[in-house]
């Protein structure tokens, strides 16, 4: 009877911790699923332990932890970088792939300070946010790439780098444009230098980076601006705009060396077919070992 009555009085001292835990760690608790579930277990540690010293270690440890990982720079992360000017279809491409093999890559959604289009939602196509917002995020070293397109800030930050990581435990996929690539590059090039202010600051926050790059081409510029022109949600001057830049983009793309495969979306259905083969390739190794 004696041991009963210890019992729920040590399961109700743990269910009024969890629920001061929830009340007074409202952001903690909400990060993720996987916090919630730790957060309590944390908390029948603390009620569990013998001594008030033991507690406070116990509570170090984990209730207050902001982090699903006991470490993060000892990995290599792989990102896809997914490249191709606007109106290529490269959108439409990814998002076959991933209905085909969800398990393998995790979307990271990036920012952007461009008004959303008809049917898109904030969070899963894009984070929408404004030009001051980002650029303070910008001074606070939270992207990995970003750069201004068409007068509109794009983005990838670091948070939805490491939550593919570390929370879907998939290889992250990003939808960027050439400039961004360039960044991204130049990043990996640097990564390696300790003195690196750049690699310093960075590395405290992401793993090393092995990103591999795949450039979604047209089958001419002509039949790009066609496209555009069938999108429908484009002024006289962003088109032009659009269309200056996508040569740009393709010469870039066409480089020898700066992208791992070229897809080029002339039938919708080979390109992805192409575009499967190309990753299945670029990845074999990391494939054949999970």
């Amino acid at each position: 009877m004696i041991y009963q009555s210890q019992f729920f009085i040590t399961a109700f001292r743990a269910i009024l911790t969890f629920l001061f835990v929830s009340q007074h760690l409202p952001h903690a608790m909400s990060f993720n699923p996987v916090l919630k579930i730790n957060r309590l277990r944390t908390a029948l540690n603390v009620l569990s332990s013998p001594t008030p010293r033991q507690r406070s270690i116990n509570i170090d440890k984990g209730m207050f932890s902001t982090s699903t990982s006991t470490s993060i720079n000892n990995k290599t992360l792989k990102p896809l970088v997914v490249c191709g000017p606007s109106g290529v279809g490269k959108g439409t491409i990814i998002a076959k792939y991933m209905e085909e093999l969800p398990d393998k890559f995790g979307f990271t959604v990036s920012h952007t300070t461009r008004s959303p289009r008809a049917g898109e939602v904030d969070g899963i196509h894009y984070h929408f946010t404004t030009v001051q917002t980002i650029k303070a995020a910008i001074q606070r070293n939270e992207f990995l790439e970003f750069a201004e397109v068409h007068g509109n800030w794009y983005g990838t930050s670091l948070k939805s780098l490491n939550y593919v990581q570390d929370v879907e435990q998939k290889l992250p996929l990003l939808d960027i444009d050439v400039q961004g690539v360039k960044n991204i590059k130049e990043w990996q090039r640097n990564q390696n230098l300790k003195e690196n202010s750049l690699q310093q600051e960075i590395n405290l926050s992401v793993p090393k980076l092995d990103a591999k790059f795949i450039f979604i081409a047209p089958p001419s510029a002509e039949s790009l601006k066609e496209r555009l022109v069938a999108r429908g949600t484009e002024t006289p001057e962003s088109l032009e705009k659009r269309t200056k830049n996508a040569l740009m983009e393709l010469d870039y793309g066409s480089e020898a060396g700066n992208f791992d495969a070229i897809i080029v979306n002339d039938d919708l259905e080979k390109a992805c077919a192409d575009f499967k083969n190309a990753i299945e390739e670029i990845y074999r190794e990391d494939f054949s070992s999970t």
